[in-house]
């Protein structure tokens, strides 16, 4: 079934679940704890043939606390080496985002992503799909969340590589995926939420998330979504432009969170980092220093 069942969502402050036009079913506007709980648009198994990528809300329990996760294990604040390639995505009328990429823990994911910027791919795409406090996503020709192809011209995608030392904190950039759980063109930019020491007792209460100290103290810095960790694939990190994501995040939407005014990538390009002081962001829009080691 696509609806979702968490044992807390008696928690959640959820505005409705509506049963919208195209056989689409999606959960709309959860806040607070609930916001990490956002299904988007999900396809109802009623005839529809098209499948929407979106975040799925699969029970996140035992993800993380299997791990033994430290500060010095996550590398998503670490800065590129000058000289490295990174990517730069103008988004019209917003400004330039930079995205550190990790190709040494997500090799096929990267490799994926610099095919698709260098071919032109994500030119004049648009983000479809944003939710305040959880991500923006795009990557889809059709902008609509039901397309997309890898960057060997495959609709179908590429197995999942999920590394233990990238994290869903603000910032992160990671693949959105549909049921068959493969990554294709469509990616997201955790905007995040502040994630407060009650907030995150409430993911170990509720559901059995459990962070080391040293993940805990990195996710009250710098917010974000630790539910998404363990069912998606990090694979970058915004280094600079954060703020042109948490000012999208504020757009008005309509009911499948897409934007009434398009927001559009203008342009991506994969290009050699300059050297230049990294701005880190947390959820809040404040600017944070965050050593890894």
């Amino acid at each position: 079934s696509v609806m979702v069942r968490w044992a807390y969502c008696a928690l959640s402050q959820i505005t409705g679940i509506l049963q919208g036009e195209n056989c689409l079913m999606r959960k709309q506007d959860l806040r607070c704890f609930s916001a990490v709980l956002l299904s988007g648009a999900m396809l109802l198994a009623t005839g529809c043939k098209q499948k929407t990528v979106t975040l799925e809300t699969t029970d996140p329990a035992g993800q993380i606390e299997e791990q033994s996760v430290s500060v010095g294990d996550i590398v998503n604040f670490t800065a590129p080496q000058k000289g490295e390639e990174i990517v730069v995505m103008t988004i019209k009328d917003y400004g330039d985002v930079k995205i550190r990429l990790f190709p040494e823990e997500s090799p096929k994911g990267v490799e994926n992503f610099k095919k698709l910027v260098e071919s032109g791919f994500y030119d004049e795409l648009i983000f479809h799909r944003v939710v305040d406090g959880f991500v923006i996503q795009g990557g889809d020709p059709k902008g609509n969340g039901t397309g997309g192809v890898d960057a060997w011209g495959s609709s179908t995608g590429f197995e999942q590589t999920i590394s233990g030392h990238l994290c869903h904190v603000t910032g992160a950039v990671a693949y959105a995926i549909g049921p068959d759980k493969l990554n294709k063109s469509q990616f997201y930019i955790v905007t995040g939420q502040e994630c407060t020491p009650d907030y995150l007792q409430q993911l170990r209460d509720a559901a059995g998330i459990v962070l080391s100290p040293e993940l805990t103290q990195l996710y009250q810095n710098a917010g974000g979504q630790p539910f998404l960790d363990g069912g998606y694939e990090v694979f970058g990190q915004v280094f600079d432009g954060l703020e042109h994501c948490l000012a999208i995040q504020k757009v008005a939407v309509d009911g499948n969170s897409k934007p009434k005014s398009p927001v559009v990538i203008e342009k991506a390009i994969v290009t050699e980092y300059d050297g230049a002081e990294p701005h880190w962001l947390n959820a809040a829009g404040g600017e944070i220093s965050v050593s890894p080691n």
